[in-house]
């Protein structure tokens, strides 16, 4: 209860706070990928039911439906978290909460079994120590040879790992120092580029 109370405030604080830069943030989405700027994919939430995720869009297309490539301004969204400014209506709806796994497409978390599908039991987060640990995952995975294959064996497995040891051991003041803890990383993050 505290913990939807505590996302519900966030959100709409978040909301309150950013809808300037959410705004700003969706006009140039709009004029960089000449699209409606919004990007939405299902994902896998709570006990395996789907949601459709909101993020503002950074790939341009092509006329079909195949990726082309990340834009340069997109990249930048990207870097600062700003594609992601969207979510907060997702954690304000209840489908997602501040902090928790990263929600997955599906044929992942849908997937698990024993043990590991307590992560189900968890709403999908803003972020997590899973995304603390692997902030840096798009040049992680851009520097492999085989990134499906690395993130299907080795980042994924890890990131079950630590979603499920966060499973035990979550609790209110744990999720206010992973919250800073992203928070200080975004910027120290930002302060390098």
């Amino acid at each position: 209860m505290l913990k939807r109370l505590f996302d519900v405030i966030f959100s709409v604080l978040g909301i309150f706070l950013f809808f300037w830069l959410l705004l700003l943030a969706w006009g140039i989405a709009i004029l960089d990928t000449r699209t409606n700027g919004i990007f939405t994919q299902e994902r896998i939430g709570r006990y395996g039911k789907r949601f459709k995720i909101y993020k503002l869009r950074t790939i341009q297309l092509n006329s079909g439906t195949e990726i082309v490539q990340i834009t340069r301004i997109g990249r930048l969204l990207r870097n600062y978290k700003l594609d992601e400014l969207p979510q907060l209506i997702n954690v304000l709806k209840g489908e997602m909460s501040v902090v928790g796994p990263r929600p997955d497409i599906s044929g992942y978390y849908d997937l698990l079994e024993g043990e590991k599908r307590k992560i189900l039991e968890l709403k999908p987060g803003l972020t997590s120590p899973a995304s603390l640990k692997y902030y840096k995952e798009d040049e992680l995975l851009d520097a492999q040879d085989d990134a499906k294959g690395f993130n299907d064996n080795v980042l994924f497995p890890d990131k079950v790992q630590l979603n499920l040891e966060y499973y035990y051991r979550q609790s209110f003041c744990g999720d206010l120092k992973i919250i800073f803890n992203t928070c200080k990383l975004l910027i120290s993050r930002n302060k390098e580029q």
